[in-house]
């Protein structure tokens, strides 16, 4: 039995580990690299893997790190299956299609500039046609149920807690009269993230594959960082303010969205707007209605106080540009929650220019914004900031909140391997930078005495 590492190793994105036997092969994961041009440089079909003899491909979630690369296939000969969760299947098939549009639309760009140049044309990694020939290869399987993955293996998926849908993999291994469990952790969550529930703990393994984004350290405490956001949204409402939200369009804006219901329905505040300014977003907000069985208690309660998930009494969905240019015009007290996450892209830059300098603004930045982006700049203070060619003074209010992680911090990661620490498993730490897994290591060689490792990519061990 053996594990290669195809990804994540060292780094946090690109996840893909190949389990293979005598009997079978089989895939963890298939996400892209992303970041510099170096990172994805490696979005790739690795010749080790030999897509034509994988028997099937197992599928933590839908974020592109850990699927994003799965389109790739359609041009091989793989002939296997995808096995995830229902809510899994529906989120990547709107992931995938949103990258693939995105990457004709970049294609293009970079060609008019190519022609210009005498230079030959690029392609995109896949095309919107190579991700519906993919679709078609989707097998979901629910939590908790043990099924057949491949030629000796047996799997099933547990809660990770991570994103609606995500799962943790317990994999069962059995050649030549010995058996294995490995599990894998996939990304997971903390504790009471909004609407999906927290993870749940494996009990055995005797290889474990941990991911370490914040094996480091701990999140400010999500209470705190509620308690905050409640003082916001009750000043907007009292100054009749217009509320800024850069959000991603699946997990995060879903979590807001979320928030301020609770908020509204306690009466706290008298409830305003919510304008939700992504086409992506609205899709894959109808997506977490159509799986209510995996909402968590609260959520569920919510729920059948005021229907907050099947109505948001209060959103407004605006699905086309000139619905988006409209809001130009709206109004305070109203929240307009709008793509990308980190201001790079998307509508959001058009709200950005036309109300930066407006001294009645806030701006809540509700997720991490990577150094060079439009929204570290903002939260790094800068006076003024350049919006599609135009110098904008920024005179609204600019707040930073941290607690809205959808990733487990360094306890957290601890917790959920507490139960394995009597079967001294061996543990491979992936998905984390080098002051993430080294931290994290650190903590359970101090703990439980034991010595994880901290694979290359491209190594390969034997289980």
């Amino acid at each position: 039995m053996k594990l290669t590492f195809l990804g994540a190793a060292g780094t946090v994105t690109g996840s893909a580990y190949l389990v293979a036997t005598a009997r079978a092969r089989l895939l963890v994961d298939f996400g892209l690299f992303q970041g510099g041009a170096t990172d994805e440089a490696g979005n790739a079909v690795p010749p080790v893997l030999r897509p034509a003899e994988l028997d099937a491909i197992l599928l933590t979630h839908a974020h592109l790190d850990h699927c994003g690369r799965l389109p790739l296939l359609t041009k091989t000969a793989f002939a296997g299956n995808i096995l995830c969760t229902a809510a899994t299947r529906d989120l990547a098939a709107l992931i995938l299609r949103d990258s693939a549009k995105v990457q004709a639309a970049d294609v293009a760009r970079t060609n008019r500039r190519r022609e210009r140049a005498g230079l030959p044309p690029e392609a995109p990694l896949y095309t919107l046609e190579e991700v519906d020939a993919l679709l078609g290869r989707f097998r979901v399987f629910d939590f908790d149920a043990p099924f057949a993955a491949a030629p000796g293996m047996t799997a099933r998926f547990f809660e990770a807690g991570h994103m609606l849908g995500s799962a943790s993999i317990e994999l069962t291994i059995t050649e030549q009269g010995q058996r294995r469990v490995v599990v894998f952790s996939g990304d997971l969550g903390p504790a009471g993230l909004a609407i999906v529930r927290d993870f749940t703990p494996p009990t055995h393994a005797d290889v474990v594959v941990l991911e370490s984004t914040y094996g480091n350290r701990d999140h400010r405490p999500l209470a705190d960082t509620l308690a905050e956001f409640h003082d916001l949204v009750q000043r907007a409402a009292r100054t009749r303010a217009r509320m800024l939200v850069p959000a991603f369009a699946v997990g995060r804006s879903q979590q807001m969205l979320f928030h301020l219901e609770e908020i509204f329905s306690r009466g706290d505040v008298e409830p305003f707007p919510i304008y939700l300014d992504s086409p992506m977003a609205i899709a894959a907000t109808q997506i977490y209605e159509r799986h209510p069985d995996l909402f968590d208690r609260e959520t569920r309660e919510l729920e059948r106080r005021s229907g907050a998930i099947a109505q948001y009494r209060h959103l407004r969905p605006t699905e086309t540009p000139a619905e988006s240019e409209a809001l130009n015009r709206a109004r305070g007290p109203c929240l307009i929650m709008a793509g990308a996450g980190m201001c790079n892209a998307g509508r959001i830059l058009h709200h950005l220019r036309h109300s930066l300098w407006q001294s009645g603004t806030m701006v809540v930045i509700v997720g991490f914004q990577a150094v060079g982006t439009l929204g570290r700049r903002l939260v790094d203070g800068a006076e003024s900031v350049t919006i599609f060619g135009e110098k904008i003074a920024v005179k609204a209010e600019i707040h930073t909140l941290n607690g809205f992680s959808a990733h487990a911090g360094q306890s957290e990661l601890l917790g959920w391997f507490q139960p394995l620490a009597d079967c001294r498993p061996r543990v491979f730490l992936t998905h984390g930078e080098a002051p993430g897994r080294e931290a994290l290591a650190a903590q359970l060689a101090q703990r439980h005495g034991l010595r994880a490792a901290l694979p290359g990519l491209g190594e390969a061990i034997e289980i």
